[in-house]
């Protein structure tokens, strides 16, 4: 004979559903967790380039070792070459990992005494070529300047070095544009860079001075690091 299904109660049913609805409520009532700060650390990663970086990503707790918090704009231009925005006091930490020896500042302000009392602690020698921040359509990059910063730059004497201004866009921008153009980089690829660190603030005399910018003077000049064209 055949036996015949077996239903759940009414009341069986009630208290599974009634289970559920109390672990869902429960689940919504827990509170979010903060997420966790991400510590930058880079680190070598070839012995015959000591300056090849990398940013590792790692989540710590509040009682591990200090975070190193990069400044603004902060990138990796060529091996032993940095730019960024303006560092403050909370990205000292970081730019000791990149072992400098050269800062290369690019706007006319004296150097904070914060800075300049990190710079005296690391054995870090600044480098000033002082370009006004103007605004179009009043911009005017003094050439002069830039040559004598890419001269500096290119100089594997001061490496690691960082290059930055205020906000790490346009002064900054520029001279690394100039620096594409004697590593032989096709303009397109060199307005992209730009582009990518000024998004909306791109000025169209920025992206000129660079296109019309002669690196012929600096082609006798070895480039010890990467000069891969792009």
């Amino acid at each position: 004979m055949k036996q015949p299904a077996t239903v759940a109660s009414t009341a069986d049913t009630c208290k599974t559903i009634e289970i559920a609805v109390v672990e869902r409520q429960h689940h919504r009532s827990q509170p979010l967790l903060p997420p966790q700060a991400i510590k930058l650390s880079p680190v070598p990663t070839s012995d015959d380039n000591p300056y090849d970086f990398e940013v590792n990503y790692s989540c710590a707790d509040d009682n591990e070792e200090e975070f190193f918090i990069p400044p603004l704009n902060f990138d990796m231009v060529d091996n032993g070459i940095f730019r960024s925005g303006f560092p403050d006091v909370d990205n000292f930490s970081f730019l000791q990992t990149l072992g400098l020896r050269s800062i290369i500042y690019l706007c006319p302000e004296p150097y904070p005494e914060a800075n300049m009392e990190f710079l005296k602690e690391n054995d870090i020698r600044l480098f000033q070529f002082g370009i006004k921040n103007s605004k179009e359509p009043f911009v005017n990059i003094p050439e002069e300047k830039i040559r004598e910063a890419l001269g500096v730059l290119i100089d594997v004497r001061n490496h690691p070095v960082l290059i930055h201004c205020k906000r790490g866009k346009h002064r900054t921008g520029c001279l690394v544009g100039c620096l594409r153009k004697l590593q032989k980089w096709c303009l397109t690829s060199v307005f992209d860079e730009y582009q990518r660190f000024a998004a909306a603030k791109a000025r169209v005399s920025d992206q000129r001075f660079m296109e019309l910018f002669d690196a012929s003077s600096f082609k006798q000049q070895s480039l010890p690091f990467s000069c891969s064209k792009r």
